[in-house]
């Protein structure tokens, strides 16, 4: 199972860095936005930052042609460039002619098995389906996970890596790694959330306290 960190705040990518944890980060117009820095500027920083480790950045065009031309710009940027394209229509045309120019793409915003097949026939290299929005609907986005690995699992042809994406808390990392899926895209408050344990801080405590008593003996 890889880990990219859900984020475009470099501290907080720093940060994660430094408990070994990251395959690579995925970022969006949302969250870029929310640095109030240029979004080439925040990019530029992450890639470095990461080295030769995946980053995704999101174009923003809504028609093949736009995305292509952004899709080029931003892969400039640095190597380890992933574009990420909105599930559309005219987002197939793009990955089709950004995979024959070897630019790696993530098909994003995935809601059916249907858009994930139709992903990886164009030939992304990763496909996000988003769970959390779709548990928000009363859909169990796990079930959606499931599909596409199984789906991939079945032809050697389709290299495509399956992003668990709007991921909300442990139990979907959990889940997430019990169907097999590649890749888990985590905000840094859920990995936060998946390194602490009640049990454990009562422990530390405990140890601490009979560490004191030892002291004074």
């Amino acid at each position: 199972m890889k880990i990219f960190v859900d984020t475009a705040n470099v501290q907080a990518i720093k940060e994660a860095m430094a408990l070994g944890i990251v395959d690579g980060v995925t970022t969006n117009p949302t969250l870029v936005s929310k640095e109030g820095d240029n979004p080439e500027k925040i990019i530029k920083e992450i890639c470095a930052l990461v080295e030769d480790r995946p980053v995704n950045a999101e174009v923003l065009s809504l028609d093949s042609d736009g995305m292509v031309k952004e899709a080029r710009v931003i892969a400039d940027w640095a190597d380890n460039i992933v574009i990420k394209i909105p599930m559309m229509k005219e987002g197939l045309k793009a990955v089709k002619i950004l995979a024959d120019e070897g630019i790696k793409s993530n098909v994003t915003l995935i809601f059916s098995a249907t858009q994930a097949i139709l992903a990886a026939k164009a030939g992304a290299a990763y496909v996000s389906p988003f769970v959390g929005r779709l548990d928000d609907i009363s859909t169990d986005g796990m079930d959606l996970v499931a599909d596409i690995v199984n789906i991939y699992q079945n032809y050697d042809a389709i290299s495509t890596e399956v992003i668990v994406a709007s991921i909300r808390h442990p139990i979907h990392v959990i889940q997430s790694g019990l169907i097999g899926a590649d890749i888990l895209t985590i905000p840094p408050k859920v990995l936060q959330m998946m390194e602490k344990h009640p049990l454990t801080d009562k422990g530390i405590d405990m140890f601490l306290e009979d560490a004191k008593k030892f002291k004074k003996s």
